[in-house]
């Protein structure tokens, strides 16, 4: 736990900036985020708040998300070589690529890419909504990426329609270390949980899960079922979320090992120094962003 000391200090800090978490964050970053979440939610958060900075806490694709919604803030991050390896297994060239290739498919593509590959994109998808948006899109005929395990997640809700994964093996390096023996042993000790599992998962984890969820449908589903235990598939940090949040229940993760590098090169010491400092700005294309803004619009519009 942070001093009163620091805790003071960030206060101080923070009287011109917004702080953004996500839920993978260290549990200090977290501790003193003024919004902890998802992606999306992060970046609807920051619109609500009237401060010229915003220091997001995340990877590339989230902040990108935040300058994007915020033209007139500056995001900042604690590392701005935080780049989100599964974003980076989906450049824009694929995507034209697959248009190209199959030219009568509508192309939906999970949030967690950049805005050059988003800019191709008719309408982008949260693991919370990506089925609710493929199902309303009159196409029969899917271009889905990068992540082929929430792809067939959603193939899996939809049946009537085909979704062609772009690229073919598209993952998180991180959710693609659950293993169905996981959940076994973790049923094994803790009999009466309820197993919650990302859709970043293998099929075959997924298989064995109580209920698919995002982090915040997890969270949401901690709060509203009766259970009082949980066994959490996803990246370790909400784990400590869902434990300061509701302290009355029990959580537990599924795999100690599920930790996002990527999101921990957010360490304390970078997030005081940008916090006092201000110069790691997130810069994006104006070009680029008035196009991938209109996937995004259409998606809030979708899932309104």
């Amino acid at each position: 736990m942070l001093t009163q000391e620091v805790l003071e200090e960030v206060r101080e800090l923070k009287r011109d900036c917004i702080v953004l978490a996500h839920n993978y964050q260290i549990p200090e970053i977290q501790q003193v985020a003024d919004f902890v979440g998802d992606s999306l939610g992060l970046c609807r958060a920051a619109q609500r708040i009237d401060k010229p900075y915003i220091l997001f806490c995340g990877v590339d694709f989230m902040a990108e998300s935040a300058a994007l919604l915020n033209p007139d803030k500056t995001v900042l991050m604690p590392d701005l070589e935080a780049h989100c390896p599964m974003a980076a297994q989906l450049p824009a060239k694929l995507v034209r690529e697959a248009k190209e290739e199959h030219p009568d498919a509508a192309v939906v593509l999970y949030i967690n890419t950049r805005l050059e590959a988003r800019a191709e994109a008719d309408v982008l998808c949260t693991s919370a909504n990506a089925v609710r948006i493929v199902r309303s899109l009159p196409e029969k005929k899917i271009i889905f990426g990068p992540d082929v395990n929430l792809a067939w997640h959603v193939q899996r809700h939809v049946r009537d329609k085909e979704l062609i994964p772009v690229p073919e093996r598209g993952h998180c390096i991180t959710h693609l270390l659950f293993k169905p023996e996981h959940v076994k042993r973790a049923r094994e000790e803790h009999p009466e949980a309820e197993v919650l599992i990302h859709p970043e998962c293998t099929p075959e984890v997924q298989l064995l899960a109580d209920h698919i969820c995002s982090t915040e449908q997890m969270v949401r589903r901690a709060k509203e079922s009766s259970a009082r235990e949980f066994i959490v598939g996803t990246e370790v940090g909400l784990v400590h979320r869902l434990r300061r949040e509701l302290p009355e229940k029990r959580f537990y993760p599924l795999y100690e090992g599920a930790i996002c590098r990527t999101m921990k090169m957010n360490t304390w010491e970078k997030f005081m120094k940008q916090l006092r400092e201000r110069r790691n700005a997130v810069r994006i294309d104006p070009e680029i962003a008035e196009r991938a803004m209109l996937s995004l619009q259409r998606m809030l519009e979708l899932s309104a």
